[in-house]
């Protein structure tokens, strides 16, 4: 009577460890809600990888995670450092790192004001500085590195664990940007040779660590590795309830009327699962745009597809889902699952909570 993610552990492992070895020095990412696995889960599982270096060739000596409040969910299952990826703030859960986790945590500084400010704080803070990438969202630009490298010398403090460069989705190559910020970081003076990257293809971080052999190149990776083997991931959903409804009958909260007979089936997954809530996507082609202008047209009419599948074909929800469950339209005809059975489900992982995940 669940929302369950199963997973093909077999099938998953070899995954994670060919991915692994294809990219060395890769430090794996879990945030928000794991990817669906959960971040304390994904913790363990780093720490299994790192057992697993005479495999791979790559140990595993540091993973991040989004925000210092998701620390205490991955340090007691971790032993490596613990990267944070929110940038490092005068404020809030920032300043609130227990004084054992400390030389466990590389924070992430994106603001000149903030790197003299941290080592007030705690000149034994190691961090990365962020650079600021055509992303455009946090970091700093070359004149303000120049200026960090600055403070740094004049502090004589040694905590820099490196540049790290969140770089943006869908764009054909990012060797000419990463090599510019390279550079730039070469002519700062920083004190690191260590540079972390996102979104970075195995080629694109081949040609890399061939053109600055001098550099340890360090991929950030997340969704790649967690969900990079679909074939290996089901997400199920249990029948609840099955209820016969001619036309004409109302149904629900709200009493609607029903426009044609078939079945009420009830099954488990609502809001409370992320069932529902759609996230953007971004795709700005003309096919995502028709298809939203489709399911706009059936909202209207009050038929709206559900993620729920039968048989392979996705039916409609009979209304909008409920907290922990959702009610959908089997038409007359169309084969009618028992209660108790498991139906198929289509969801976005890092926008859904599972009751459960099996992995076998």
């Amino acid at each position: 009577m669940s929302l369950v993610l199963c997973v093909d552990g077999e099938r998953w492992r070899q995954h994670l460890l060919e991915t692994v070895t294809a990219l060395p020095g890769v430090v794996p990412v879990a945030k928000g809600n794991g990817y669906g696995f959960g971040i304390g889960r994904l913790a363990r599982r780093c720490g299994w990888l790192d057992e697993q270096a005479s495999v791979t060739g790559s140990r595993i000596d540091m993973m991040a995670v989004g925000t210092y409040l998701e620390l205490h969910e991955a340090a007691p299952r971790f032993d490596g450092d613990l990267l944070v990826l929110t940038p490092w703030r005068p404020l809030g859960a920032a300043l609130d790192v227990p004084e054992t986790l400390n030389p466990r945590v590389i924070h992430t500084v994106s603001r000149l004001a903030d790197v003299g400010d941290l080592l007030g704080r705690a000149p034994d803070a190691r961090f990365v500085l962020e650079q600021l990438t055509s992303m455009r969202r946090h970091g700093m630009t070359r004149r303000e590195l120049l200026a960090a490298a600055e403070v740094l010398a004049e502090s004589g403090l040694s905590g820099l664990a490196g540049v790290a460069m969140h770089l943006p989705l869908n764009t054909a190559s990012h060797l000419g940007e990463v090599t510019r910020l390279i550079n730039d970081v070469v002519a700062t003076g920083l004190p690191t040779r260590t540079i972390f990257v996102s979104h970075l293809t195995p080629v694109e971080l081949a040609g890399l660590r061939t053109a600055y052999p001098d550099f340890t190149i360090r991929p950030r990776i997340g969704t790649d590795l967690w969900l990079g083997q679909r074939a290996a991931l089901k997400v199920t959903a249990t029948v609840l309830d099955v209820h016969a409804i001619e036309r004409g009958e109302t149904f629900g909260y709200r009493g609607r009327s029903m426009p044609k007979g078939g079945h009420i089936l009830v099954v488990s997954g609502g809001t409370a699962h992320g069932i529902g809530l759609e996230a953007p996507t971004g795709d700005q082609s003309l096919r995502s745009r028709a298809a939203t202008i489709a399911r706009s047209g059936m909202d209207v009419a009050g038929f709206v597809r559900s993620p729920f599948s039968i048989d392979g074909k996705q039916r409609l929800f009979a209304e909008p889902p409920h907290m922990q469950a959702s009610m959908l339209f089997v038409p007359s005809g169309a084969r009618v699952p028992d209660v108790g059975e498991d139906i198929e489900v289509r969801v976005r992982f890092t926008a859904t909570t599972f009751d459960r995940v099996d992995i076998r």
